[in-house]
């Protein structure tokens, strides 16, 4: 009798691997290779985004002397508002001014990223709330968290194109996600693993359905966020989106772009301080009922700056707001058509959508719920790859061991000098797994060992 050859152990998680098609092969490769390359950058855009949907309400917390009630009366003019910031910023212009209701006017000196700071107003007093005072390069807090989520705290041009394309990669693993996390072969058990998550298993299946389970209720909300996300960084995405969902228009010029005043106009009849309060009068008159403003003062280092205003007709919301231009020294109104410029409920589908962009991405689309919705999108998205990269590093540990139990032999097995030949005259020999009884007509083994093991241990092939 020929020698007895030592049994072959395949895990059960390598025979259903090698079950799977070519599709989900390949995607569970790219799920998990895309994933550990940008995992790390995709905890640290998903949290500073869990914060930074909320700044508004936070600052609120801790600055509630900003909070002032709405009062029905004028509140100041933009060339008060400039005055009133000279005397805390002597030398200074101011860049930029925005008005909320019930909220103080905040008036931004120097522009982003230069030395300047910002000062609180009273809208309806003048009086100054709050200043703060930075250095070039110098942010508060919500603006550092706002850094971190487009660039990493990096040089803008370094850290914003790994944050884009870095998004647009963990879109991928969110599809690929999907694939893996669809079962063969939907049944009782399967329903209950893809879709709840069960608290009193192991710390290791608990962290699998944290992975599988939530990825699942929230892939479509982490989606909206991540394309909304790239929107904003990945020039060829934006523009050919806007084109998809336009039905073929090219996306308009930046609506600073291609706009002056007119140097060449030898009639000037307005101050700069005259220019900004009319131009505000004329954009207040035609919108009574906003709910803010934000206003962009024309500097004196350029000539060529336009007074630019936008209107906020809702509390809370960007989608609908409407842009005015205007030359620095005539006040005329600047024909400039973009997406902002046109009424809201005027825009096309592809226009709304572009405009809603924003208030998708941080959830004010749909209000205070929406605002909750994304923070915790955002928190899940999260910790994706913090549950994928331990359920990777688990699997790397549990080969090594098998690897380790093959080496020392897991089923030994006798030598054939050990067994002893059946006779007529000698003793019955011991029954052997793999060996024929004796008088048996079977050429095969009555025994095979096939019984599986735990779907979490090797079955015995």
């Amino acid at each position: 009798m020929g020698s007895l050859q030592p049994m072959r152990y395949k895990s059960s998680s390598a025979q259903k691997e090698s079950s799977r098609s070519l599709f989900y092969r390949v995607s569970a490769w790219l799920h998990l290779w895309l994933g550990l390359v940008t995992g790390i950058v995709m905890v640290i855009v998903c949290l500073t985004g869990c914060i930074w949907v909320f700044q508004e309400e936070i600052t609120s917390l801790i600055e509630p002397e900003s909070n002032v009630p709405y009062q029905a009366k004028p509140v100041l003019r933009p060339s008060q508002v400039m005055a009133i910031a000279a005397t805390a910023f002597p030398g200074k212009e101011v860049a930029y001014a925005m008005y909320q209701q019930g909220k103080a006017i905040e008036a931004t000196i120097g522009g982003r990223g230069k030395a300047g700071g910002s000062v609180k107003i009273d809208p309806y007093t003048g009086q100054i709330i709050r200043v703060e005072k930075r250095e070039k390069g110098q942010v508060n807090f919500f603006r550092w968290v706002l850094n971190g989520h487009r660039a990493l705290w990096l040089p803008y041009s370094i850290g914003r194109p790994i944050v884009n394309y870095s998004t647009l990669i963990f879109i991928i693993t969110l599809i690929t996600g999907m694939v893996l996390w669809w079962p063969q072969k939907w049944t009782k058990s399967t329903r209950e693993r893809s879709f709840t998550i069960k608290w009193n298993g192991s710390a290791k299946r608990v962290n699998y359905d944290l992975h599988n389970v939530l990825g699942f209720y929230s892939l479509l909300v982490v989606m909206a966020i991540s394309m909304t996300g790239i929107v904003f960084g990945i020039e060829w995405f934006s523009k050919g989106l806007y084109w998809t969902t336009t039905g073929g228009r090219t996306l308009p010029e930046h609506r600073r772009g291609g706009m002056s005043s007119d140097t060449l106009q030898p009639n000037r009849p307005y101050t700069n301080a005259q220019a900004v309060d009319l131009a505000w009068k004329t954009v207040a008159r035609q919108n009574p009922a906003s709910k803010g403003f934000f206003m962009t003062f024309p500097s004196g280092k350029d000539q060529k700056g336009t007074i630019d205003i936008l209107v906020y007709p809702s509390a809370g919301k960007f989608y609908d707001r409407q842009g005015y231009h205007f030359d620095r020294y005539t006040v005329a109104a600047i024909a400039h058509k973009d997406i902002d410029t046109v009424p809201f409920a005027q825009s096309d589908f592809g226009d709304k959508l572009r405009r809603m962009n924003y208030d998708i991405h941080v959830g004010t689309v749909l209000g205070l719920p929406g605002k909750v919705l994304a923070f915790f999108a955002s928190l899940i998205g999260a910790s994706l790859p913090i549950t994928g990269f331990i359920i990777w590093w688990g699997k790397g540990k549990k080969k090594g061991k098998k690897k380790s139990k093959k080496a020392n032999g897991a089923l030994p097995i006798p030598p054939d000098d050990t067994i002893t030949p059946v006779t007529q005259a000698g003793p019955k020999s011991a029954f052997r797994p793999g060996q024929p009884r004796a008088g048996s007509r079977q050429s095969t083994p009555a025994f095979t060992p096939t019984t599986r093991l735990s779907p979490d241990s090797d079955s015995i092939a």
